[in-house]
């Protein structure tokens, strides 16, 4: 699968909308994963300062260096995400819902995919999602991230971690 907009889109995945806009479409009320995805390729521009949320009081901010060294030339996955993983937000529109909410800089527990909203482009970063079912999630989601690391040898920009 091309881990673009079309390949996903091919791939089964719906949406494709700015994050600011999980607010205005229904999102599913079911398990799956999600991308976050940057179009147009180009080398970003950094923030100083992370705009999300302050989740337990511990800024999100993280240094230039850091976003520089996890940025990966050229590609438009940037964030892969899912439901489950012993939280309490077990389907998309709970997940995505928390992801909205920390890029608006409320104190939610979103922590993965922070380096995101240190983008100075941020607003022009979309959301797309696949329902899956609940034990497919974290199988669907390492196949995604296992694509993404043998074809470029690091995690999408804001994946933190393989879990």
């Amino acid at each position: 699968m091309e881990l673009t907009r079309s390949g996903l889109t091919a791939a089964g995945f719906q949406g494709f909308v700015q994050v600011a806009d999980l607010a205005t479409v229904e999102l599913p009320a079911e398990p799956g994963i999600y991308v976050v995805i940057r179009e147009g390729g180009g080398t970003p521009a950094f923030r100083g300062e992370n705009v999300g949320g302050w989740f337990k009081g511990t800024d999100p901010s993280v240094a230039l260096e850091s976003l520089e060294d996890a940025w990966v030339d050229d590609q438009e996955l940037l964030y892969v995400g899912g439901t489950g993983d012993g939280d309490s937000a077990s389907t998309l529109r709970d997940r995505m819902g928390l992801l909205r909410r920390f890029a608006a800089g409320e104190p939610v527990g979103h922590w993965g995919g922070r380096y995101l909203w240190q983008l100075h482009d941020r607003h022009r970063l979309l959301v797309a999602w696949k329902v899956v079912p609940p034990t497919g999630v974290k199988p669907a989601k390492a196949a995604l991230l296992s694509e993404f690391w043998d074809r470029h040898g690091a995690l999408p920009f804001a994946n933190l971690s393989w879990r």
